[in-house]
């Protein structure tokens, strides 16, 4: 461990709360039924970050913690008006360098994770002095992002967020702020019903495939 002195994995994330997360599920998923997804993929999110290397493990949560939280991650609360500043403030809560993450990725294992730990941490190229890595998200954002010796309002402020374009944005902000970016492999977020089914059939084993498969199974009954 003495190679990831003080290194973290953040989560920023929502409460699984009926109508404010996985919205975009609705319709055909209820709110509540999207809430349940929503658990389902935290849960699989920390539990991958819980057996993971990193020497801090914290959750940037917006609401209450639930039954879902493993032990041994550290509950802050997200703060912010927009969502770049709300990230800048993770990162400040969080400490020093690290890598973050979301809840729609619930198919990243904590062998994934050390490695993007290893990446942020490597020796980098000159003329660089500081490093980055980034994840871009098949939508066209990005699923992960790791910082080394940077300042995270630097990092966030300004880029659009949310867009078909976030990915390339947050990427040309990164080596403008002189970084050597290295590009994780890419991901599929969980944001709507096609993407839910394509995710959960990689990680059949998953709590959010078995979520996935107990809607698909009902769905007849709630039709009828």
């Amino acid at each position: 461990m003495s190679t990831r002195q003080g290194v973290h994995v953040l989560v920023v994330a929502k409460a699984p709360v009926p109508g404010r997360v996985k919205t975009r599920l609705c319709p055909p998923l209820s709110p509540g039924e999207a809430a349940v997804i929503a658990e389902a993929a935290l849960a699989d999110t920390l539990e991958a970050v819980s057996r993971c290397d990193a020497d801090h493990k914290v959750l940037a949560l917006d609401g209450a913690p639930g039954d879902w939280l493993p032990e041994g991650v550290l509950v802050v609360q997200q703060r912010g008006r927009g969502l770049a500043e709300r990230l800048a403030h993770a990162w400040a809560d969080a400490g020093g360098w690290g890598v973050q993450i979301g809840m729609d990725t619930p198919q990243v294992t904590a062998a994934e994770l050390d490695a993007l730990l290893e990446s942020v941490l490597a020796p980098t190229p000159p003329p660089a002095r500081d490093a980055a890595v980034l994840g871009l998200a098949s939508d066209g954002g990005w699923w992960t992002i790791g910082l080394r010796g940077t300042d995270p309002r630097a990092a966030f402020s300004g880029v659009p967020m949310s867009t078909a374009h976030t990915g390339r944005a947050q990427a040309a902000r990164l080596h403008a702020l002189g970084l050597h970016v290295r590009f994780a492999r890419p991901h599929r977020d969980v944001d709507t019903v096609a993407d839910l089914a394509a995710v959960a059939s990689t990680i059949p084993g998953s709590r959010t495939a078995r979520a996935w498969r107990q809607w698909v199974d009902t769905r007849p009954a709630k039709a009828s």
